[in-house]
């Protein structure tokens, strides 16, 4: 929104960061005094938070007609300047940097205030290793006017949350989803959502899910809970907070979230092969990262796309206009080091058939029936292009030592209720 100078303070004697922003040439009257008011809502903004994490604003100066934001001046660089000359970030570091954004953003959530444009562009990493949230220039106050055209999306498409990519209101839950792209894009070093354009990049937010991190490492499941598409469904900010500093203080980098629970041995001392519940994961439409439990082991249910040599075990007949289902695995007993190495992991590919178009909606389940993937799939199979729809998915762990034993199958809720023949598989971590 605007150039930022390194400036004198002749009354205190200090250096000072200035935010100045000219308007376009052409822009109109109404545009101008809009933008304008975002430049002194922004101090306004970020006046009302106090925390470390947040840069302080030291006054709103009017010259020329113009507002300027006289603030601290940081001494660094942008985490976005950062990921461009050293590449992606270790999730241990990319996990202390997202605790103290989301501190910065709990401090602000507390008062009222949305930043709306959290982005790597606006995190700042001081020399002195302190992590800044910066640029509340599209921040919302609780109980202001909202100084936007009708219509207008402000913000960075590809950390837009869904809700706010169609015109919904939006909410403290709209900033953790942006810090879960930010957080994607500091381990895999691009943006999840990034398109050839604007539009399709708000299209792919809308309607796609991100590709299966895989860097990401304890890091993934906070940002498949940071990065569900219902606001309501994303991990709270405290238990994600937890989960970051869990993981930046670990030097195993092991997570500390409640969704990642007990160790595999310790899910073999109390007996538990496959009991246990679901660990809610985000609706799918094309890749998965689920978090599944069973017993007390935590694992982590991983989709899309990737190539296996799969052992056919056979069809299971599901009735409806022709539903043929099958589960498949390969390498399904496994024993090593944890997580567990690329191409050695337990996958599972589904492959649905139907005689006429249909659209069947399915998730995955351990061999017992508990959720292993709560939140229903949807593939449209039958037609005479496409008969024939497969969904690929493999599972690791993050537990050191133990053993868990049970099966994957896939359970069919329209056209008609079915579960496929659960196709076993053993993990056991060494080390």
């Amino acid at each position: 929104m605007g150039t930022v100078w390194r400036a004198l303070d002749e009354t205190l004697h200090r250096e000072v960061a200035v935010k100045e922003v000219r308007a376009p040439a052409g822009l109109g009257g109404d545009d101008i005094a809009r933008m304008y008011g975002r430049l002194q809502r922004e101090a306004w903004a970020a006046a009302r938070i106090p925390d470390r994490n947040v840069v302080t604003v030291h006054d709103v100066v009017m010259e020329d007609g113009r507002p300027w934001i006289v603030m601290e001046l940081v001494r660094g660089q942008s985490l976005a300047d950062l990921l461009r000359e050293e590449g992606a970030l270790s999730p241990r570091y990319a996990a202390h940097i997202g605790a103290e954004v989301l501190g910065a953003l709990r401090a602000a959530h507390a008062v009222g205030v949305e930043h709306r444009d959290v982005k790597p562009a606006n995190v700042l990493i001081a020399d002195d290793g302190r992590v800044v949230l910066s640029d509340f220039g599209i921040a919302m106050v609780e109980g202001s006017t909202h100084l936007t055209m009708t219509g207008e999306v402000v913000g960075s498409p590809e950390y837009l949350p869904p809700e706010r990519a169609l015109g919904r209101s939006s909410g403290p839950e709209s900033d953790l989803w942006s810090l879960g792209v930010m957080l994607y894009a500091a381990v895999e070093g691009i943006s999840p959502f990034r398109q050839d354009s604007a539009l399709n990049t708000l299209r792919s937010v809308v309607e796609e899910e991100p590709p299966v991190p895989t860097r990401a490492g304890p890091l993934t499941p906070v940002i498949a809970g940071l990065l569900r598409k219902e606001p309501a469904e994303r991990t709270p900010a405290a238990e994600a907070f937890e989960a970051l500093r869990g993981i930046a203080h670990d030097p195993d980098a092991t997570p500390a979230a409640s969704r990642v629970l007990p160790t595999l041995a310790e899910a073999a001392a109390a007996g538990a092969t496959a009991e246990g519940s679901a660990v809610a994961a985000p609706r799918r439409k094309r890749r998965t990262a689920a978090f599944v439990t069973a017993g007390t082991a935590a694992c982590v249910l991983i989709g899309g796309g990737i190539a296996y040599a799969l052992t056919v075990n056979g069809w299971n007949t599901a009735s409806g206009p022709g539903v043929r289902v099958s589960v498949a695995g390969a390498n399904t007993a496994y024993t090593g080091r944890c997580p567990i190495p690329d191409g050695r992991a337990p996958s599972f590919t589904a492959t649905f058939t139907a005689s006429e178009p249909t659209l069947i909606s399915y998730r995955w389940v351990s061999g017992d029936g508990s959720v292993v993937d709560p939140h229903w799939r949807t593939l449209s199979i039958g037609d005479k292009a496409n008969p024939t729809g497969r969904d690929t998915v493999s599972l690791t762990t993050y537990a050191r030592t133990g053993t868990l034993t049970t099966g994957m199958a896939v359970e069919l809720q329209s056209p008609a209720p079915f579960t496929s023949d659960p196709v076993p598989f053993s993990i056991t971590c060494t080390s």
